[in-house]
């Protein structure tokens, strides 16, 4: 007798357990909205420094390009050439002991910029074989240079729009 009573408790509470066999996903729903709404709002106000580069696709076209200097730096092993693309080369910077003429490539950059003062466009184009690490510091080089006497501070901008293309074979 005892043991039919506690068999039908058991039944019972058992019963009460496992309810009518629905779900209830409302909780879930609103964690997923609130989850949702916060990492919307922190990828906002997430801001990364990104250094754009205008890199040619593989189906694009040049646009037509107004009248003046259209300057291009050409990096290949041994040399540095700053060019116009309708002029030609304009200056032929062999390669130093210590690696490519960085230093002499700003100088002439300097040269150039204040003959053009309005020019903001030039196109590095590269040797298959320039490391990368060569092509950050050509890019440091074509876009600021550092005032004369600032101790690495005080920096000038010389073409900050910089295209990344191949170098012509």
């Amino acid at each position: 007798m005892r043991a039919a009573r506690h068999v039908s408790r058991v039944r019972q509470h058992h019963g009460r357990l496992r309810g009518d066999g629905e779900l209830n996903i409302v909780p879930l729903i609103d964690m997923m909205v609130v989850l949702l709404f916060f990492l919307i709002f922190t990828a906002v106000f997430s801001r990364v420094s990104i250094l754009e580069l205008n890199l040619p696709s593989a189906n694009a076209e040049l646009p037509v390009l107004p009248q003046g200097l259209q300057l291009e730096v050409i990096v290949q092993d041994e040399f540095i050439e700053v060019a116009d693309r309708h002029a030609g080369m304009l200056k032929h910077l062999p390669r130093v002991a210590a690696g490519h003429d960085l230093e002499g490539l700003g100088d002439y950059l300097r040269l150039v910029k204040t003959q053009y003062p309005g020019q903001q466009d030039a196109s590095i184009l590269l040797a298959p074989a320039i490391s990368y690490d060569v092509l950050v510091q050509v890019m440091d080089a074509v876009r600021v240079y550092e005032l004369p006497g600032s101790l690495g501070w005080a920096r000038a901008e010389l073409f900050p729009n910089i295209s990344v293309g191949d170098a012509p074979t």
